[in-house]
């Protein structure tokens, strides 16, 4: 069951409130789960269970995306600003250096707080920031479209399409291995979710200059790939070892973009794995 948390942000204007929309099951050390643009909590809803066994599970709605209304105007999408965002969501929280577990643009997002010394692990699900910027164009181009069929779709045909295998395909295969897989009422809020991100535009534009440089020292990290991931294909994954050789890099078989849906099972032991 998720509820909200409003916090204080620092800017240069004076401290900002952000409200940020979350869910809490689970027992053990702190475990928190960031989703990649244009998505929401929901992607991670395959693994929390089993996740819930071993850690506290925070799964979280980013500003501007899901449940969470979007930032204060004046306030940037930028990694600076989400750095402070959850850093600030972390003290509201009562979470000491959490692990935390990311997805893409959520992957991104770990590495920076890993960086910033703010949390006890990562763990990096197809991590943005280690394209070429031919890369780069190719998997903005490819956001982008999804967006735009998300918003023009009617909500009929959308959920006509996700009653049938074909469908479901057709609506998610760039994300998912297994597109099948994944329950009609899910693929409905997600195509939901995307249509009606008010963090997309500025989160995408913001990424444009965005490259993860930085060798992370002193905390375990993992960075996993599915070997179907169509989106930030998977040879990002070298790339990410050689600029961070004491990470391990795990390889996900048969899974998208998002393997959170086509392999619960693996993608979990690699989660736990990576914060043990």
């Amino acid at each position: 069951m998720s509820t909200t948390v409003s916090f204080p942000v620092p800017t240069p204007r004076g401290p900002e409130d952000v409200t940020v929309s979350y869910a809490r099951v689970g027992h053990g050390e702190p475990l928190v789960l960031l989703h990649g643009i244009g998505h929401h909590r929901q992607a991670w809803d395959p693994v929390v269970d089993i996740l819930a066994t071993e850690r506290e599970v925070i799964a979280v709605d980013l500003p501007g995306f899901g449940a969470s209304p979007g930032l204060p105007a004046g306030l940037d999408y930028d990694l600076p600003t989400t750095n402070s965002v959850l850093g600030a969501l972390f003290e509201a929280l009562e979470l000491d250096r959490p692990h935390v577990a990311g997805n893409s643009l959520g992957g991104l997002l770990a590495l920076e707080l890993g960086r910033e010394k703010l949390v006890r692990s990562v763990t990096a699900l197809s991590p943005a920031g280690f394209w070429s910027e031919a890369e780069r164009r190719y998997a903005f181009g490819l956001l982008l479209t999804m967006r735009g069929i998300a918003q023009r779709l009617p909500l009929p045909l959308v959920e006509r399409l996700s009653r049938s295998a074909a469908g479901r395909t057709a609506l998610t295969s760039t994300i998912y291995g297994r597109p099948a897989r994944r329950s009609p009422e899910a693929v409905v809020a997600e195509t939901l979710a995307l249509a009606g991100a008010t963090g997309f535009d500025a989160t995408l534009q913001a990424g444009t200059t965005v490259q993860f440089t930085d060798d992370l020292s002193g905390i375990p990290v993992t960075v996993a790939w599915g070997t179907r991931d169509r989106l930030l294909v998977r040879r990002q994954g070298i790339r990410a070892k050689r600029i961070m050789p004491h990470a391990r890099l795990v390889r996900l078989p048969g899974c998208g973009h998002c393997p959170m849906n086509d392999d619960p099972a693996l993608v979990s032991r690699v989660i736990l794995d990576g914060s043990r």
